[in-house]
Order: structure tokens, then C-alpha cells, then sequence
């Protein structure tokens, strides 16, 4: 599940559900969620892996290589990356 950190997912299911989030951590059963405004690095959401659509988009290379060393990630670039995602679906670019 350490390659799924990263990668942009879409919740499913829940009071959340088609919102999009950076995967901060995973283990079997859940992953880590972050979305830089609501739930922040310091509190990410937890959820089910059967409840999250993946993407195949995947942060860019340098915060791929901060969330996988686990060092500092600002809320403010998580944030950023969401809204570069969305418009990037909105155009066409990305498969939602």
C-alpha cells in the first residue's frame, strides 16, 4: 500500500463523497487523507480503502519524495495540487 502515497483519490462513499484528496499515508485497511483545508497533514482523515476511487495522477515528484520521507508537506501546496487536479479533469486531461 506504500504506492498508493501520492496519488490523488476520490472518496466514494460518505457525506464526502466526490471530493478529492492526496493520499499521506496507507496500510491495509485505510488510507490517510489530506486535502490542506479541512483535514491538514497534522489531522488527516482516515478512511476505508473500499470507499476511495484512485486516480492515476500522482503528485509532483518533489512532495512525492517528502511524503515518502515524511518530512514537512505545507497544507497550502496540498491545496494547490487538489485545484490543479480538478481543473486538469474540468479540461478534459485527467480520466475522472
Amino acid at each position: 500500500m506504500k504506492d498508493w502515497i501520492g496519488k490523488f483519490a476520490v472518496s466514494k462513499a460518505g457525506h464526502d463523497q466526490g471530493k478529492c484528496y492526496v493520499i499521506a499515508d496507507a496500510d491495509e485497511r485505510f488510507c490517510y487523507l489530506c486535502d490542506g483545508q479541512f483535514h491538514t497533514m497534522q489531522k488527516c482523515k482516515k478512511k476505508s480503502i473500499k470507499h476511495l476511487s484512485l486516480c492515476n495522477a500522482m503528485v509532483p515528484d518533489e512532495m512525492y519524495e517528502r511524503l515518502l520521507k515524511k518530512e514537512k508537506v505545507f497544507d497550502h501546496e496540498i491545496k494547490y495540487v487538489i485545484k490543479m487536479q480538478d481543473k486538469r479533469k474540468e479540461e478534459g486531461y485527467v480520466q475522472k
